[in-house]
Protein backbone atom coordinates (compact mmCIF):
# COMPACT_ATOMS: atom_id res chain seq x y z
CA UNK A 1 0.00 0.00 0.00
CA UNK A 2 2.91 2.44 0.96
CA UNK A 3 4.62 2.12 -2.52
CA UNK A 4 1.25 2.65 -4.18
CA UNK A 5 1.12 6.00 -2.40
CA UNK A 6 4.93 7.03 -3.58
CA UNK A 7 3.60 5.79 -7.28
CA UNK A 8 0.51 7.65 -7.32
CA UNK A 9 1.85 11.07 -5.72
CA UNK A 10 4.87 10.71 -8.29
CA UNK A 11 3.17 10.35 -10.97
CA UNK A 12 -0.16 12.53 -10.54
CA UNK A 13 -0.16 14.28 -7.79
CA UNK A 14 2.84 15.95 -8.47
CA UNK A 15 2.76 16.94 -12.02
CA UNK A 16 -1.02 18.18 -12.00
CA UNK A 17 -0.13 20.22 -8.64
CA UNK A 18 2.67 21.86 -11.28
CA UNK A 19 0.42 22.56 -13.96
CA UNK A 20 -1.66 24.06 -11.53
CA UNK A 21 0.81 26.08 -9.42
CA UNK A 22 2.50 27.52 -13.47
CA UNK A 23 -1.24 28.09 -14.46
CA UNK A 24 -2.37 29.88 -11.37
CA UNK A 25 1.17 31.82 -11.70
CA UNK A 26 0.24 33.08 -15.08
CA UNK A 27 -2.73 34.38 -14.42
CA UNK A 28 -1.92 36.03 -11.84
CA UNK A 29 0.16 38.14 -13.95
CA UNK A 30 -2.00 38.40 -16.39
CA UNK A 31 -4.46 39.80 -13.63
CA UNK A 32 -1.60 42.61 -12.41
CA UNK A 33 -1.28 43.78 -15.82
CA UNK A 34 -4.68 44.36 -16.43
CA UNK A 35 -5.33 46.61 -13.15
CA UNK A 36 -2.40 47.95 -13.86
CA UNK A 37 -3.88 49.30 -17.09
CA UNK A 38 -7.08 50.15 -15.72
CA UNK A 39 -6.13 52.19 -13.19
CA UNK A 40 -3.69 54.04 -15.53
CA UNK A 41 -6.94 54.51 -18.26
CA UNK A 42 -9.27 55.33 -15.03
CA UNK A 43 -6.75 58.24 -13.86
CA UNK A 44 -6.93 59.93 -17.54
CA UNK A 45 -3.30 60.73 -17.22
CA UNK A 46 -1.57 61.80 -20.34
CA UNK A 47 -0.19 58.24 -20.96
CA UNK A 48 -0.94 56.28 -24.19
CA UNK A 49 -2.35 53.41 -23.72
CA UNK A 50 -0.93 51.21 -26.38
CA UNK A 51 2.48 52.00 -25.12
CA UNK A 52 1.80 51.63 -22.03
CA UNK A 53 0.52 47.82 -22.47
CA UNK A 54 3.24 47.14 -24.68
CA UNK A 55 5.37 47.91 -21.77
CA UNK A 56 3.26 45.31 -20.17
CA UNK A 57 3.61 42.28 -22.68
CA UNK A 58 5.55 39.70 -21.42
CA UNK A 59 8.38 39.52 -23.46
CA UNK A 60 8.78 35.63 -24.80
CA UNK A 61 12.06 33.45 -25.21
CA UNK A 62 13.76 33.39 -28.58
CA UNK A 63 14.25 30.88 -30.78
CA UNK A 64 18.21 30.72 -29.47
CA UNK A 65 17.08 30.57 -25.98
CA UNK A 66 14.50 28.10 -26.47
CA UNK A 67 17.35 25.75 -28.25
CA UNK A 68 20.03 26.26 -25.70
CA UNK A 69 17.47 25.25 -23.02
CA UNK A 70 16.48 22.33 -25.25
CA UNK A 71 20.11 21.34 -24.97
CA UNK A 72 20.57 22.23 -21.29
CA UNK A 73 17.72 19.72 -20.46
CA UNK A 74 18.77 16.79 -22.94
CA UNK A 75 22.23 16.79 -21.40
CA UNK A 76 20.96 16.97 -17.90
CA UNK A 77 18.39 13.59 -18.01
CA UNK A 78 21.29 11.90 -20.27
CA UNK A 79 23.69 12.49 -17.52
CA UNK A 80 21.20 12.06 -14.61
CA UNK A 81 20.49 8.78 -15.97
CA UNK A 82 23.96 7.81 -16.43
CA UNK A 83 24.30 8.26 -12.95
CA UNK A 84 21.38 5.83 -11.97
CA UNK A 85 22.38 3.01 -14.53
CA UNK A 86 25.69 3.43 -13.01
CA UNK A 87 24.51 2.82 -9.72
CA UNK A 88 22.00 -0.08 -10.75
CA UNK A 89 25.59 -1.77 -12.26
CA UNK A 90 27.73 -1.22 -9.24
CA UNK A 91 24.97 -2.56 -7.00
CA UNK A 92 25.66 -0.91 -3.70
CA UNK A 93 22.34 -2.26 -2.23
CA UNK A 94 22.96 -5.46 0.21
CA UNK A 95 21.56 -8.36 -1.43
CA UNK A 96 18.17 -7.41 -1.92
CA UNK A 97 17.26 -7.35 -5.58
CA UNK A 98 13.51 -5.74 -5.02
CA UNK A 99 15.31 -2.59 -4.75
CA UNK A 100 17.14 -2.27 -8.06
CA UNK A 101 14.41 -1.89 -9.84
CA UNK A 102 13.97 1.97 -9.06
CA UNK A 103 17.48 3.13 -10.53
CA UNK A 104 17.22 1.12 -13.57
CA UNK A 105 13.64 2.35 -14.34
CA UNK A 106 14.71 6.09 -13.66
CA UNK A 107 17.68 5.69 -15.40
CA UNK A 108 15.87 4.22 -18.25
CA UNK A 109 13.35 6.76 -18.27
CA UNK A 110 16.02 9.98 -18.06
CA UNK A 111 18.31 8.55 -20.62
CA UNK A 112 15.26 8.00 -22.78
CA UNK A 113 14.37 12.19 -22.24
CA UNK A 114 17.77 13.23 -22.49
CA UNK A 115 17.84 11.25 -26.15
CA UNK A 116 14.57 12.83 -26.48
CA UNK A 117 15.42 16.60 -26.16
CA UNK A 118 18.80 15.93 -27.31
CA UNK A 119 17.61 15.03 -31.06
CA UNK A 120 15.15 17.52 -31.26
CA UNK A 121 18.31 20.56 -30.21
CA UNK A 122 20.20 18.77 -33.07
CA UNK A 123 17.48 18.40 -36.03
CA UNK A 124 15.97 22.23 -35.39
CA UNK A 125 19.15 23.79 -34.54
CA UNK A 126 19.77 24.18 -38.56
CA UNK A 127 16.75 25.88 -39.63
CA UNK A 128 17.32 28.63 -35.85
CA UNK A 129 20.44 29.48 -37.01
CA UNK A 130 19.28 29.98 -41.05
CA UNK A 131 16.43 32.05 -39.34
CA UNK A 132 18.69 33.97 -36.82
CA UNK A 133 20.66 34.54 -40.09
CA UNK A 134 17.88 36.28 -42.50
CA UNK A 135 17.24 38.70 -39.53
Amino acid sequence: MEQFLIVFSTAFLLPVSIVFLVSMRKRNSDNKRAEILMKALETGSDLDADKLAEALQTKGRSEKDVLYARLQRGCIYTFVGLALLIIYFINPFSGNDNDLWMPLTLGLVSMALGAAYLTVYFVTRKSVEKSSDRK
